[in-house]
This record gives structure tokens, sequence and C-alpha cells, in this order.
């Protein structure tokens, strides 16, 4: 058996992980492993594909990243392709994919991504590659799993924020605007701020009343407590409204969405009177070394999907039921998106714990 490793998208903490124990499992079973350079680029000749040992992985599991190196802009399906005169326009090149993943004998390919990359991984199952998906985003926003590694250690990431922001914005009598990623769903910026004691929190999934938000930090300041902290997920938009652009995006991507930490700020303190500052973390959640619990999950991920291309579980995708790994069909985890319920749990206990989601 020969399979291949391929980790798209944007980076997680415990790619790395993922990727040791899947090579790690295989070797045991006496399998051959390659490593897909690049998103799948290393299969459209436009980067390499290695061979993955057990020396390859020694000594990975605690880094962040991916020895693989990733990318959003990879999909076979409409590849960017620039003509003679400069134009960049978009190709299907999965045909070409498939033709040389066979060519190396590859029997089987697990594919390390978020919902975008477990779509390509879909279709190319449809096309007849044998496929095994592994969900990963830092945003959880990925269905049928109850969380994603990198998750845990992008909401460590934003609660050390969040905590050093407290101690500056009391000394000040501030209000601290913090912006975490999120585009389309808010799991960070609950997480993190409802653990945090954030005093605000804003995500797409509850549109805000800015006079709502602004009202919140009045009450504060009533009750002798002359600072607040807001976090909002960089995908939160005002009723009526839309979400933040920055501006214009590179060729195949999707537009770029950010900005709302200064918006924010700007206007609390055009409403309110308050010295107000913001902070963007930007790709900061996206480094580092990975948590334990995220690097416990990736590695049983890695484990799983080998289990799963034993058992022939292919167009299929791992995921958390706790307390087990189960494999799932890709179409049913990509049928729904996975979105913050305004009525689960954590929402309510913001609620009763004083935290407004300025609606």
């Amino acid at each position: 058996m020969r399979i291949a490793i391929s980790t798209g998208g944007g980076d997680a903490p415990g790619l790395n992980a993922v990727i040791r124990a899947a090579v790690l499992s295989a070797v045991n079973r006496g399998w051959d492993v390659l490593g897909v350079k690049r998103g799948y680029a290393g299969l459209l000749g436009e980067d390499e594909v290695i061979p993955l040992t057990r020396e390859s992985v020694r000594g990975i599991a605690h880094l962040g990243g991916t020895i693989l190196r990733t990318t959003n802009r990879g999909d076979p399906f409409h590849y960017p392709a620039r003509s003679a005169d400069g134009a960049v326009t978009e190709i299907d090149r999965s045909g070409e994919l498939v033709a040389r993943a066979q060519a190396l004998g590859i029997d089987a390919l697990i594919t390390i991504g978020g919902d975008g990359s477990l779509r390509i991984a879909q279709q190319l199952f449809e096309r007849g590659l044998k496929v095994v998906g592994v969900p990963k985003t830092i945003d959880n926003d990925v269905s049928g799993t109850i969380t994603t590694f990198g998750f845990d250690t992008a909401v460590n990431t934003a609660l050390e924020a969040i905590d050093k922001l407290h101690t500056t914005a009391e000394s000040h009598d501030r209000v601290l605007v913090l912006e975490v990623m999120g585009r389309h769903a808010g799991f960070i910026a609950l997480h993190s701020g409802v653990a945090g004691t954030a005093d605000v929190i804003l995500i797409p999934e509850i549109p805000y009343d800015i006079d709502k938000v602004c009202e919140k930090i009045r009450a504060r300041d009533r009750a002798g407590r002359y600072f607040s902290i807001v976090v909002a997920a960089e995908g939160a938009f005002p009723i009526g409204g839309g979400e933040s652009s920055l501006g214009e995006s590179l060729p195949g991507e999707e537009r770029r969405v950010g900005g709302i930490a200064e918006k924010l700020a700007r206007a609390i303190q055009a409403r309110t009177g308050k010295e107000c500052r913001s902070l963007v973390l930007g790709h900061l959640q996206r480094g580092g070394m990975p948590t334990g619990y995220d690097r416990l999950l990736a590695t049983r991920f890695g484990g799983a999907a080998v289990r799963a291309i034993a058992a022939g579980c292919f167009g299929q995708m791992v995921a958390l039921q706790s307390p087990h790994i189960v494999c799932i069909p890709i179409a049913e985890a990509l049928a729904t998106p996975k979105r913050v319920d305004p009525g689960h749990d954590v929402v309510m206990t913001a609620r009763a714990t004083g935290i407004s989601f300025g609606d």
C-alpha cells in the first residue's frame, strides 16, 4: 500500500502532529508514505512529492505549521493560470492531478484541511481518487465533528491577549476592542470571550446594535467599572449591515474580511466619549505550538485516518464524536455549515453572567 498526505488551506497548530501520527501508523503497517508539498501543487508539477519516513517526522508533533507547507489558492478544479498577456484565469487541472497520483502508484490520499479542502477532496473522490479527510480549522466551522484541531490553540492565544488587555484597560479606564478570526463562525470570539470574562462579544451569528454595545459600556461606568473589553469576530456585522472588508483580494482568494475592531473603537469613542483602542490578533492565532489538547486530537485524527484507509472507508472524514473518533461521509460534513447556535448553553451562560452580544 502506498498512501499520500497533503495539507491545504490556512495553516493550524497540530498539522505536524497529524502528519506524524499518520506516517508512523502507516509505516508500522509496512506501507509507503508520500508527502505532497503545498496543497496539491506537488501533484501538479509545481512543487515536490517527497517520501515520508520515521526520520522525516521525528520531533515534529509539538511544532506549529506544516512540514509539507500549504496554500489556500490551490484548488485543482479552479487552478490559477497566468496567460501571456498577464491576465489570471482559472483552469480545471483535476484530471491531471488524478493521473499523476495514479502514475505515482498512490492507493489513497489523506487530505487535511477545512471546508474548502474537504470540498475539493469530495470532488476528487467523485473523480475516482480514494480519499480520506481530516478536518482542520482554527475556526471550528466543520460540521460533523465536535471540534477541530487548532481551535483550542487559537482560543488560548486569544485568551492570553484578553488577560493582558484587562490590566492595561483597567489602568487607563479605556475600552479595548480585540478582533479575532472568524469570518462566518464566531466560535473563537465566543469561547475566548467567555473564558476571558469579556464585557461584550460580537459574532457573525448575532448581528449587533452599536447603541446597545455602548449602553453596556455606560452601564459599567455607572457601576464604577470604568473600562471594558470587547471581543469581536472579524466577520461580525451590525444589524442591517454587512461584514467589514480589508479591500482588494489576491486572484483566486476570497474577499478579505476584517477591520471591524478599528471601526468599533471609533464608533464607541464617538458615542461614549471614552478613550478606545483596537487590536487585531490576525495570524498570531494560526502560529505557535499546539496545546496539549490539539496535539492529542491531531494525533488521534492521524491514526484514525490510516485505520479508515485500511478499512476501505473512502470519501469519508474522521471526526470527533466524543468520546470516539468516527468516520462520516465528507458530503455529510459539507451539507450544513457549522455555526454558533445562539441558543447554545455557552451563549446563554454568557448572557446570564452579564456579557452583552449587542442585541
